[in-house]
């Protein structure tokens, strides 16, 4: 097993690395605070060729591959966290649902292609009031009329909601069978009915744009289906298990991040005479979270190996989530006490941090969804 990054995987983190320094790090406390996303920096981003990755050429991408996708969100999300998943969401969750469904090439061209390349922004809308957890309580009804279907019903917690081009969005036809019935469509902005509701005022991830998409009579065409009916569930939980390694690049750049800040506070700041990293006590704490980082980074990167290899990866995924995002909330709430009362100080970034870890437990599946995920493939005859 070689844990050497290719040059072609360093170029990549060296490329993104300068791109956060430059572009992500100034103002990133400003935003946070006025919940303003840096819109012009996200399309210079996929005008850079990130968001197609993990996508071939023929729809829009690089066709570098899904490890290197992943290095990437870690990469932004040690500065910018809801930069970090507004990029994951992008091409995880709305790339992914184009990419991985029934749809035609022809589909993928249309509504894969301007997203892979950069040239336009997506969203998912799966979750709603009374399909959290439980993904199979949509309400949104796509009622077929000729050649076109009607879609009715509210999504929320979208990210990239109110800045999206292209949204997915899943709904069922007949919702006395449920989930059987789930099928998939893409809408554009501007189309009528469809429209932002509430946008969220959130504890964290502030600067990313999360809101209602609200669907009213929305009439589309039966080409704009990229699951059909009976397909749309399958499809969902799919996205979601790719999304999940992509959170869990999110958290452990949130981690990394955090513990970056503290180590290099830990070494100037002095207490009883000599830098509190010669504090054993302290000193050790930051060996034993370093050990979880690493850790964490094993599970990441074996499960986005997985899925770049084209092999079974749900329970990898689920373990991945799991583990990085208990690490981030780990790490970023014991480098906020590494900083005493500065850690608790906006200017130290570490707060943010730990309000921004948070989310990552509980979006695209809670981390009580994924201890169900994991003991489910252990279990299953």
């Amino acid at each position: 097993m070689d844990f050497n990054f290719t040059q072609q995987q360093q170029d990549i983190i060296n490329q993104v690395r300068d791109f956060t320094e430059k572009r992500l790090a100034p103002g990133v406390i400003e935003r946070d605070e006025a919940s303003e996303f840096p819109l012009d920096a996200f399309k210079e981003f996929g005008q850079m060729g990130m968001y197609g990755l993990c996508y071939p050429k023929e729809f829009g991408g690089t066709g570098i591959g899904y490890l290197p996708y992943i290095l990437a969100v870690e990469e932004v999300s040690k500065v910018d966290a809801s930069f970090g998943i507004a990029f994951s969401v992008n091409t995880s969750l709305y790339g992914g649902s184009v990419m991985y469904s029934t749809a035609t090439d022809e589909q993928k061209k249309r509504f894969l292609a301007p997203v892979a390349s950069g040239k336009a922004i997506g969203s998912f809308g799966l979750t709603e009031h009374s399909a959290g957890s439980d993904a199979a309580g949509q309400k949104t009804i796509a009622t077929q009329d000729g050649d076109d279907y009607i879609l009715n019903g509210t999504k929320i917690f979208n990210t990239n909601g109110p800045l999206a081009d292209y949204t997915v969005i899943y709904a069922l036809t007949d919702p006395s069978i449920g989930t059987k019935s789930m099928c998939a469509f893409v809408v554009e902005k501007g189309m009528e009915g469809f429209h932002v509701g509430k946008i969220e005022n959130k504890m964290g991830i502030r600067s990313a744009k999360v809101s209602e998409m609200v669907l009213s009579n929305v009439r589309v065409n039966k080409d704009r289906m990229i699951a059909k009916p009976g397909e749309g569930f399958k499809l969902a939980m799919k996205t979601l298990d790719g999304g999940r390694i992509g959170v869990g690049a999110q958290a452990l750049g949130i981690a990394e991040g955090a513990f970056k800040i503290a180590v290099d506070y830990m070494k100037q700041r002095e207490q009883f005479g000599k830098p509190i990293c010669k504090q054993q006590y302290l000193a050790f704490k930051m060996a034993e979270l370093y050990a979880d980082i690493e850790k964490a980074r094993l599970v990441l990167y074996k499960a986005a190996c997985l899925k770049e290899e084209g092999k079974p990866f749900t329970t990898a995924a689920a373990v991945a989530k799991l583990t990085c995002t208990d690490v981030a909330m780990k790490a970023t709430t014991e480098c906020v006490q590494m900083l005493g009362g500065n850690g608790y100080m906006k200017e130290y970034h570490v707060e943010r941090m730990m309000r921004d870890a948070k989310i990552t437990q509980i979006y695209e599946g809670t981390n009580e969804i994924q201890k169900l995920v994991i003991s489910g493939g252990l279990f299953r005859k």
